[in-house]
């Protein structure tokens, strides 16, 4: 593969002992983002069904409330 111009230029900064701008870059520039991931459907599905289940859990101990009037 042919190198690009910009490739090049830094080459030849560096060979003149010149500060490299690749150094100049911020650390996050390497971050590999793609580990983030929001959340599927499948997982916001089970988190609703957890939901349900322990309020379900709550008013099912068998007991209930009669106000007469």
């Amino acid at each position: 593969m042919a190198k690009s111009k910009a490739k090049k230029i830094r080459e030849k900064l560096k060979r003149e002992g010149k500060r490299n701008p690749e150094e100049n870059r911020s650390p996050f520039a390497f971050a590999d983002m793609r580990t983030r991931k929001t959340k599927t459907k499948k997982d916001l599905l089970d988190q609703k069904k957890q939901k349900n289940r322990s309020l379900s859990k709550d008013l099912s101990d068998g007991s209930f409330v009669f106000f007469g009037g």
